[in-house]
């Protein structure tokens, strides 16, 4: 006798170990699948392989079932994935391959002759083709006439118009014409596009939100008047100066669009502060100062009118440095702020000892482009310079004129720093001597390719001394130039000036009326145990120029080959130029650039080594 649920018990038995046998049949039938591409190279290559649906399976099991569907429509997808780059007229062949289990879709590619573009045309209304942003973006405009229709060049480009129009005060600019008429029988395309721009807008009211100044503070760093023409260069400029300011951790300056009205757009900026005090401490090395640690405090503001206050101090073998400077913020949009400080220095090289205090008074502020700055200084010390000592009190006015321009700051491919300074002291002026002395730096780098750049470097400099206002026993005036401390002399040799000469050690020789006096001296220190400078005295004038070759053979590490040549002279019959060449490593720690170089001398003496070791930590600019 049956129970009822006899045969559905039996049924349900059977069937899941029907279909246990299917899947394990089906997974026995699976394999992989591969695909190979030919005739075309990168990027159309790359372009038909990312557009077939049947490479989306190189890593999963496919049954047989599957591999033909997938290689049926593949052909087809290759000739669509060839159209956005200007191929209507692609031929695709292929055949599927088995072998054990596995297939391979081989796809033989004929892109043919790519559609070109016989007709180019863009429309505006209004003035808008008049503004330099969108004549630029117009002129760039890619495909052109003649070339093969690009759909990703054709899209940026629109996107560039746009955006050009967007940024000249074009707030309301709509893109209502885009066609692309392509003839398939001839190969050619037409391009069709107008905007309607509408009315360009003008620079309205400017709040500030999330500052910890007043907004008559923050209106300083407004770069334009109100009611003139927006443009997206000025809302950028007002950003950078924000950001520049070091007063915010946030700084976001936009047009507030949905309140423009008549013609005119507000701007909105965002700002966040920065942390009020900063501490920073360190150690660091460098073949001219030997190894040291440095410090200092930062007070980013103090008050609500946004005075600073800065201490830092350096202490390294051959050099030890402290100062404090106080700054005050002006009115007005260009930056413009007065400084005071106090400096101590104390150096200690192959060629020279100093010990000088200084005061400083500087007005700093933007001039067409440059950063301004008129000081007065004042500067007393002793110092020892080829093994003569000496002492100096100066007063002198400075000017100085800089500007940098950098791609990326951490790591320029391209960008430049130049700077011109002039100063002069009087000796009816609180000084020992007379004197004036102008000099100019410039630095210069341009990547070349992806992975290596070149670097260029130039330094010149010129004094006038005057008698000094001291005596000699006999009752004559001394030599001025003796009263300049080292930092008013010019020297070459090191890690910034020309590598394969130890630091300060190229420049004319002490006098021979002078050196009895200096031999002795040196001769009494060696009793002592103790150093003996270089026959070195410095010069007044100074040409040192520097070319240098960069390759990264990875994304943080290079090698570099450099050659260094110039000279410190007191006269152009004394120029005796001295070059440098060498090899160097290059690696993008998490703390900056670091640079190895071992230069080698070209024009050597018998003091001169055979080779120098030069290690630099710090920013290309």
């Amino acid at each position: 006798m049956r129970t009822p649920d006899g045969p559905f018990r039996h049924r349900r038995i059977v069937f899941p170990f029907f279909v246990l046998l299917l899947l394990i049949a089906g997974t026995a039938q699976a394999g992989r699948v591969s695909v190979q591409v030919d005739g075309v190279e990168e990027p159309l290559r790359g372009a038909v392989l990312a557009g077939i649906e049947i490479n989306q399976y190189g890593d999963r099991d496919v049954t047989a079932a599957q591999v033909r569907r997938l290689y049926e429509n593949a052909q087809d997808q290759a000739r669509s994935a060839l159209e956005p780059y200007g191929y209507f007229s692609a031929q695709v062949q292929g055949e599927l391959k088995e072998a054990g289990g596995n297939y391979t879709a081989v796809l033989h590619v004929t892109p043919g002759e790519p559609v070109r573009i016989t007709a180019l045309d863009i429309q505006l209304d209004g003035d808008a083709e008049g503004q330099r942003g969108v004549q630029k973006a117009i002129a760039a405009f890619a495909p052109n006439k003649g070339q093969a229709l690009d759909q990703a060049a054709y899209e940026k480009s629109k996107a560039t118009v746009q955006a050009a129009l967007f940024g000249t005060g074009y707030l309301d600019a709509e893109l209502v014409t885009h066609q692309v008429e392509v003839q398939r029988s001839s190969n050619t395309a037409e391009i069709h596009l107008a905007w309607k721009v509408g009315q360009r807008y003008r620079l309205g009211k400017t709040s500030f939100e999330g500052a910890q100044f007043p907004d008559e503070f923050l209106e300083r760093y407004v770069p334009w008047q109100e009611g003139d023409f927006y443009t997206q260069d000025q809302v950028l400029l007002l950003q950078q100066k924000l950001i520049d300011a070091d007063y915010f951790a946030v700084a976001q300056v936009q047009p507030d669009t949905d309140n423009a009205h008549d013609g005119v757009v507000p701007i909105k900026v965002m700002l966040g502060p920065a942390k009020r005090t900063i501490y920073t401490a360190g150690v660091f090395f460098g073949t001219d100062t030997g190894p040291g640690v440095r410090g200092g405090i930062e007070r980013r503001w103090i008050n609500r009118r946004g005075h600073k206050m800065k201490v830092e101090t350096l202490i390294a073998t051959q050099l030890k440095t402290a100062s404090a400077t106080y700054t005050i913020p002006l009115a007005g949009p260009d930056n413009h702020s007065l400084a005071f400080g106090a400096t101590y220095r104390d150096e200690d090289t192959d060629t020279s000892t100093s010990r000088t205090w200084g005061l400083a008074a500087t007005d700093s502020r933007l001039w067409r482009g440059w950063t301004r700055t008129l000081g007065l200084k004042f500067l007393t010390g002793n110092f020892e310079v080829a093994n003569l000592q000496g002492d100096t009190t100066l007063l002198y006015p400075e000017v100085s004129l800089s500007r940098k321009r950098a791609d990326d700051p951490m790591f320029v491919r391209k960008g430049y720093s130049l700077t011109f300074a002039a100063r002069a002291g009087h000796d009816a002026l609180l000084s020992d001597v007379s004197f004036a002395q102008v000099t100019a730096d410039a630095k210069w780098i341009r990547a070349l390719g992806e992975n290596s750049r070149f670097i260029a470097r130039g330094s010149a400099g010129a004094t006038y001394v005057g008698d000094s206002s001291e005596r000699d026993r006999n009752g004559v005036p001394v030599n001025g130039f003796d009263k300049l401390p080292p930092e008013l002399r010019f020297f070459a040799g090191g890690d910034r000036s020309i590598r394969g000469y130890a630091y300060q050690t190229v420049g004319p020789p002490l006098g021979a009326d002078l050196m009895p006096i200096a031999q002795a001296r040196c001769d009494k220190l060696r009793e002592k145990k103790k150093s003996c400078k270089n026959f070195v005295v410095g010069g007044k004038n100074l040409l040192v120029a520097s070319a240098e070759y960069e390759y990264y053979f990875k994304p943080n590490w290079g090698v570099a080959t450099f050659v260094d040549t110039g000279d410190a002279f007191s006269s152009f019959s004394s120029y005796k130029q001295k070059t440098g060449v060498g090899v160097g490593v290059r690696w993008r720690s998490p703390v900056g650039m670091i640079r190895a170089d071992v230069g080698v001398p070209l024009n050597k003496d018998k003091d001169t080594s055979a080779f120098e070791l030069h290690i630099v930590i710090g920013p290309d600019l």
